[in-house]
């Protein structure tokens, strides 16, 4: 079942084109790791997926709804409130700098959309948020308010968060850019249990390791485009574009 199809999609800042034409699916249960080098337009890529940036052309198709499309004249045209509001229920969002609230504690900031955007009662919404924290290893934190938290605390809690709307895709951006790399292996290990679980997930990520390990394709993409895309195993291990094969050169000299 497709998730997500992406076509022909243009964005551009000041007239700087930084996505240029990116077209590609997501099935259900897949696991889609993004790489490249930085202002390849990766992350520009997920907040337009998650209506955080309008595109500029091109079109999005979410769970069957159509998100967004460009009509023959090159206007493009949203979908009404509703349908935009359903189509972001489904895409969660993990950003790289957690994005907690610092005057909540730690079950009020996982229990607040269930209750206001999903109209979950009190009890209700406590029992998905402590049922997470449990599945995060912080079932003790839920009193903790973030400036409590380590990094990789705050970034599971985050994560918890994101799961607590129960999204048909689970999208991560840089899950561990903010980290110090001893609190990196405890995020991965998080995503890696996701993706057992079959959720499906679009990762950007710099980790070259953990892209190949946990994907079930890899797009690498470059100055707004996909130059490179396949299983780890293609795009890893037997590289065709020159520009892939500089870049993953790189990383392993690294």
């Amino acid at each position: 079942m497709e998730m997500i199809r992406v076509e022909n999609l243009t964005k551009a800042f000041d007239g700087l084109g930084v996505l240029k034409g990116i077209s590609f699916t997501l099935n259900k249960g897949e696991v889609l790791s993004i790489i490249g080098p930085s202002g390849s337009g990766k992350s520009t890529l997920l907040r337009c997926l998650t209506q955080l940036e309008p595109i500029d052309g091109g079109s999005i198709v979410v769970c069957d709804q159509n998100m967004v499309d460009t009509d023959e004249h090159g206007t493009v045209l949203y979908a009404d409130k509703q349908t935009l509001r359903s189509v972001r229920l489904n895409l969660g969002l993990v950003f790289q700098n957690f994005n907690l609230f610092p005057h909540m504690n730690v079950l009020r900031n996982i229990t607040e959309a269930p209750m206001h955007v999903l109209n979950k009662n009190k009890e209700e919404a406590q029992a998905i948020a402590r049922s997470l924290l449990a599945k995060m290893g912080l079932e003790e934190k839920e009193k903790a308010y973030p400036s409590q938290l380590s990094g990789g605390q705050q970034q599971r809690v985050s994560i918890a968060r994101a799961l607590a709307l129960n999204p048909a895709v689970l999208c991560f951006d840089e899950p561990t850019s903010a980290l110090d790399p001893e609190l990196t292996g405890e995020i991965l290990k998080v995503i890696k249990d996701l993706a057992k679980e079959k959720m499906t997930m679009v990762v950007v990520t710099h980790e070259m390791a953990f892209a190949r390990d946990i994907s079930d394709r890899v797009i690498f993409m470059d100055d707004g485009v996909i130059v490179e895309e396949g299983t780890p195993e293609q795009v890893f291990n037997n590289p065709q574009n020159p520009r892939t094969q500089r870049f993953l050169n790189r990383y392993e000299q690294d």
